[in-house]
């Protein structure tokens, strides 16, 4: 029987949390999950970057952040690492693995259309077929709620009129449910490119110390 496969997290927010827990648990191997870093946003993980990845060493470490609006994945690994991408290898420790969802978190929830279409008892054709391409997936994400006969669905997840938070009161409730209880990873990678290289960097990683 093969050991499992130890290994730290570092997100952006809760939701980040659990969508990588979730992956891990569908990719097939056995990842097993230590401490969980960050939580404060994406500026967090960048200061803390050159920890994690020295840190790396002697643990692995699995980083998630949103591309948002930077252009490209290239960019944010360029600003983040202070390196062309050639150099990426270099600077980059082989136990530090940076995801980076396309453009949010959001998306890859959304890529699993048919599931999410029945949580919101929607239309399939309502939502993107590519979701990397979406600009603003959480805003989109909302708006797909809007259009749903139920109405706690409605209340949970869309901010309140005139309120100065931009989702609602159970947001990350109602989507960590509809991750652990419906979202299918390999058929959400089949519309993002951004987590299918996610789960195939899962599938072949082995690390080195």
């Amino acid at each position: 029987m093969s050991k499992s496969i130890p290994i730290n997290l570092a997100v952006e927010d809760v939701l980040s949390e659990q969508m990588l827990r979730a992956i891990l648990k569908q990719c097939g191997r056995d990842y097993e999950v230590g401490a969980v870093y960050g939580k404060k946003g994406f500026g967090y993980l960048k200061a803390k970057l050159a920890g994690f990845n020295n840190a790396a060493r002697g643990m692995p470490y699995l980083m998630l952040t949103d591309l948002d609006s930077r252009p490209c994945a290239t960019n944010l690994i360029e600003t983040w690492f202070g390196c062309d991408l050639e150099d990426y290898s270099k600077r980059r420790n082989h136990n530090l693995l940076l995801f980076i969802a396309v453009r949010e978190v959001e998306a890859w929830l959304l890529a699993d259309r048919e599931s999410f279409a029945r949580f919101l008892k929607i239309r399939v054709d309502a939502i993107p077929s590519k979701s990397d391409q979406i600009a603003d997936p959480k805003k989109q994400l909302i708006d797909l709620v809007r259009k749903s006969k139920n109405r706690r669905l409605r209340d949970d997840i869309v901010p309140r009129d005139g309120s100065l938070i931009s989702v609602g009161p159970d947001y990350n409730g109602r989507l960590i449910e509809f991750l652990w209880d419906n979202w299918r990873l390999d058929v959400a990678e089949s519309h993002s490119p951004s987590l299918r290289r996610a789960h195939s960097v899962l599938k072949a990683f082995l690390p080195k110390f």
